[in-house]
């Protein structure tokens, strides 16, 4: 599982990876966590407001920092 925290380095952003690396580990559930800053990526997934969260090309939240109970059915779906 590939999991993408688009943003450019907000605080918002950077709580997101914060949660997302959270929840990996509390679940046990292996994923490679990567940090998408550049922007012509981001506009790639169409994404015009960060934070968002991708797993495995599929943008799952956009905007906000996603609660804990989200991030982990999307990982364990």
């Amino acid at each position: 599982m590939k999991i993408e925290i688009l943003g450019t380095g907000c605080s918002k952003c950077n709580k997101t990876k914060e949660v997302v690396e959270k929840i990996l580990k509390n679940t046990g559930v292996e994923a490679e966590v990567v940090k998408v800053e550049d922007i012509e990526t981001i506009l790639k997934y169409g994404v015009m407001i960060t934070p968002a969260v991708v797993i495995d090309g599929e943008v799952k939240s956009v905007g906000k920092v996603p609660n804990e109970k989200d991030i982990q059915k999307w990982i364990t779906e």
